[in-house]
């Protein structure tokens, strides 16, 4: 059985909507899932076709876009159905994962998407790398380390480390960093703590 699946991330795209439909209908699809949402938000007309699905059934877009937000999304989509004994059929590509030409053709697919992404991790590296032999490269600014000298005068002042980690916006964990690195006592800090939760 197909079953279609359309989408367009806005309701002004009324003529696209009804282009897609009509794609998959004469593509042969006896039941159509459709929606009206960005690809980025909960598509809940895409879990149902998914759910709909049954082993020897394939699921069908027009195109990859209406499918997935970005390779991995749809490598993600496509464990899913075919853990249902699916496959997935996308119009535009001549693609249909039933057939061993269209698993070479989404492998093809999912292995440059990977190999983009080492490519682009590649580059990032070297370009951190580049910056801080330039002197250039500062990292993530340590906002809880900046604050050492707040928390201890806090915590002097009677604080406890609950409080001081709220009113400065950092993790507690963060506190009791602080306190480590500057030599105070944790249990103090501890008992305070354990009284004003108490309190």
């Amino acid at each position: 059985m197909q079953i279609g699946y359309a989408r367009t991330s806005t309701l002004e795209q009324i003529a696209g909507f009804e282009a897609q439909k009509r794609d998959l209908e004469a593509a042969g699809c006896s039941k159509v899932f459709a929606e009206q949402v960005s690809s980025v938000a909960q598509r809940e007309q895409l879990e149902a076709a998914i759910d709909y699905l049954r082993d020897g059934d394939s699921l069908v877009v027009t195109k990859l876009d209406r499918l997935a937000r970005s390779m991995r999304d749809l490598l993600a989509i496509v464990d899913r159905i075919e853990a249902k004994g699916a496959g997935l059929r996308i119009l535009a590509m001549n693609l249909d994962t039933t057939t061993a030409t269209g698993k070479l053709m989404l492998n093809v697919l999912g292995s440059v998407a990977e190999f983009e992404r080492s490519m682009m991790l590649e580059r990032q590296r070297e370009g951190i790398a580049k910056a801080k032999a330039e002197g250039k490269f500062k990292g993530r600014k340590p906002t809880a380390r900046a604050k050492a000298g707040e928390v201890e005068a806090m915590l002097a002042a009677g604080e406890s480390p609950t409080v001081v980690a709220k009113k400065l916006g950092i993790g507690r964990s963060s506190v009791y960093r602080a306190m480590a690195e500057r030599g105070l006592k944790r249990q103090t800090a501890y008992r305070a703590d354990r009284a004003a939760e108490n309190a």
